[in-house]
């Protein structure tokens, strides 16, 4: 999973480099917490947040698939 977010990640961002993401996990959820760069915080939110819900979804559909729940929050 991480991967696959790693990948949408670094797709939309200009400096990749400045990408972070670590996760924290339990019994049965993981939090991905995603830090950018600033100037690139837009890009990953989208217009009215419908970007950053669409990788939400993409993450918690690879989830559902190991019988685990993921939620994705991004840190500035």
């Amino acid at each position: 999973m991480k991967e696959i977010l790693e990948t949408i990640i670094t797709s939309l961002v200009d400096d990749k480099d400045a990408v972070e993401i670590k996760e924290v996990e339990n019994e049965k959820s993981i939090v991905f917490e995603v830090k950018v760069a600033e100037s690139d915080m837009g890009k990953i939110i989208g217009r009215k947040g419908r970007l950053a819900r669409s990788i939400r979804t993409v993450v918690k559909a690879a989830a559902n698939k190991e019988k685990k729940k993921a939620t994705v929050e991004f840190i500035g």
